[in-house]
């Protein structure tokens, strides 16, 4: 698997504009707009861009709470304007409005989102079995955070997704804290990755800050779940700039995360780092850089429009939702 220059390219633009479209849900809920909540996919840009950008149209994503999919699905090639309307609650977001954060668009393989921690697990092993059956050599790429690996979901639907052999590539992101508790005071051994020797399937640990690591990671696992030879589990380390959710306290346990301990996760931020490493390779020039950050201002402006100048869900919405 080698990528071109412009593959490297396109794949520097996704994390810039997942990084500014993560801004601008900030922002808007600071300012009232967002009328949910929103949990940061900054420091997670690398893993969520790079994994989606793996997938084909066809392919099933689930996505999980950071960032409420946002990398991930800019990643897969989705226009994120659905996403901010969505978190805006206005009619032309992607659950119509009424979701206020979840993102989902069947036609491009992804179905949405559950509310809880561990829902993709078996979620992923029946879209798993139904793109096994169907044949078509679709893949399913679900997403958990270190914290969803302690749910007893994990454990029954990796097992039958290896004891069936469906294609689905688990993917950890370990930013190594889970909401408010370090994993390290939850979980016994150094790498969650070490679980796929129970159920038979390949454990790799990639680092998460690294979109190549990653990217390279998820393309081979991709590849042989393709070719029917099962589930493989990657665990990407990353980082968590951010409070677990925007507004919450910023804390390990009880104490405060320090400026210094963020400073310091912040020299490897994904989105510089792939900057730095496409602009000393030349494949990348400063006037490059400057246009792809103004383009995805421009972008990010014209979503916040949509979102803002987009008229709310009619209740009556949610009467065509009622199963009769």
């Amino acid at each position: 698997m080698k990528l071109g220059k412009e593959d490297l390219i396109s794949l520097y633009r996704k994390m810039v504009r997942a990084r500014k479209m993560d801004e601008l849900t900030i922002r808007g809920l600071q300012e009232g707009k967002v009328l949910s909540f929103y949990h940061s996919n900054q420091g997670s840009e690398a893993l969520s861009v790079g994994g989606a950008a793996v997938l084909k149209k066809t392919d099933y994503l689930w996505a999980h709470h950071r960032g409420h999919g946002i990398g991930a699905l800019i990643g897969k090639g989705l226009d994120p304007k659905g996403f901010i309307a969505e978190h805006y609650g206005k009619v032309t977001g992607s659950c119509k409005g009424i979701s206020g954060f979840h993102m989902a668009e069947p036609e491009d393989g992804i179905l949405g989102a559950g509310g809880t921690i561990g829902y993709q697990f078996p979620l992923a092993l029946g879209n798993g079995l139904a793109a096994k059956k169907a044949g078509k050599q679709q893949v399913v790429l679900a997403c958990f955070g270190d914290g969803g690996s302690n749910r007893g979901t994990l454990h029954e639907a990796m097992n039958l997704a290896s004891v069936w052999k469906l294609p689905i590539v688990w993917v950890c992101d370990n930013n190594g804290m889970a909401q408010y508790t370090p994993i390290k005071d939850t979980y016994p051994k150094e790498d969650i990755a070490d679980l796929a020797a129970g159920y038979n399937m390949p454990g790799i640990v990639v680092d998460g800050l690294d979109i190549m690591a990653v990217y390279e990671a998820v393309y081979e696992a991709v590849e042989r779940a393709r070719k029917g030879d099962g589930p493989t589990l990657i665990e990407a380390k990353t980082a968590r700039y951010r409070s677990h959710s925007e507004g919450s306290p910023d804390v390990s346990h009880t104490q405060t995360r320090s400026q210094e301990e963020i400073a310091e996760l912040k020299k490897r931020d994904p989105v510089e780092s792939f900057k730095e490493k496409l602009l000393n390779q030349g494949i990348l020039t400063e006037e490059m850089v400057a246009a792809i950050n103004r383009e995805a201002e421009e972008e990010a402006a014209a979503a916040e429009k949509f979102g803002v100048e987009s008229p709310p869900p009619d209740p009556s919405v949610i009467d065509n939702l009622v199963y009769r």
